[in-house]
């Protein structure tokens, strides 16, 4: 049985009102990604206040997992040293707990992987990520067909289930995912992991349209996102905007020798991307 609390927001309020303020200022959304803890918890505290500081309108976090399926080498590697560092689920919610006490509107989601929510269980993560201020969780290894328990959980505590929407997504599904998905809508540029790509193949518009058209929550793309170009792409193909992991994680991997170094890149980093959601005009 789902712990309902008395008093939940509605799942995903502070998405929704980001996307309204950006709407009137003819923007996309730009989402980067960090793994926690990485290179240390300590750095990454103050990792994640340089993604504000370079004016991400929103931020998505990994916890360290030892089998990150839909992830790349570089996030890969960026779990394992976070793993290394001895960084735990607890650990990672006191990072965003503290996070949320300096930065009371910047939406937070998390991405990660079924067994890390059923460990606790399913309710029991749920109500913790509640109570360290997170807006939105993405288990991704959990398709639409079997998405049902988790979003039932997450809204119940306020929290925004999100779910991935692939540009094969059977039909079924389509018409499932709007119906089990608050926040946005994880739209992803090709099959297989996280990465950096050098070229963006998007064909997306008949997914967006068709997503769109069932009542989803806005398609963001992410998937090889890492440079300004490629948000500009996205945005282009019809996307409400971008989100970029590895070529942020690779940047705060340098923060293991230089960590001001590390700092700096990433908020230089994060604001240019963010000024390629800017639309003429």
């Amino acid at each position: 049985m789902i712990d309902t609390p008395s008093s939940s927001p509605a799942p995903g309020h502070r998405y929704a009102s980001r996307f309204a303020t950006l709407a009137e200022r003819g923007e996309g959304m730009f989402v980067p990604f960090l793994m926690l803890g990485d290179p240390t918890p300590r750095l990454c505290a103050r990792l994640l206040d340089a993604l504000v500081e370079g004016g991400a309108d929103a931020i998505e976090v990994g916890i360290p997992f030892s089998d990150p399926t839909a992830d790349g080498p570089t996030i890969q590697a960026a779990a394992s040293r976070a793993l290394s560092q001895g960084v735990t689920p607890p650990i990672c919610l006191a990072l965003l707990q503290d996070f949320r006490s300096r930065h009371p509107n910047v939406p937070v989601g998390i991405l990660t992987y079924a067994n890390l929510v059923m460990h606790r269980p399913i309710d029991a993560f749920y109500r913790r990520a509640a109570e360290a201020g997170v807006d939105s969780v993405l288990v991704a290894d959990v398709p639409v067909i079997e998405a049902g328990p988790f979003s039932a959980s997450a809204r119940a505590h306020g929290i925004a289930p999100i779910l991935i929407a692939p540009p094969n997504l059977s039909r079924h599904s389509l018409r499932r995912l709007p119906t089990l998905c608050d926040g946005y809508t994880y739209c992803v540029t090709r099959s297989g992991v996280t990465g950096v790509d050098a070229q963006l193949e998007l064909d997306h518009h008949e997914l967006f349209q068709a997503l769109c058209q069932g009542g989803a929550p806005p398609p963001l793309l992410g998937f090889g996102i890492s440079r300004p170009d490629h948000v500009r792409e996205a945005l282009a193909s019809g996307a409400a905007g971008a989100i970029s992991g590895s070529a942020v994680v690779r940047l705060a991997a340098k923060g293991t020798d230089a960590p001001q170094d590390a700092i700096t890149a990433v908020r230089q980093f994060v604001h240019e991307m963010k000024a390629a959601t800017r639309r003429a005009g």
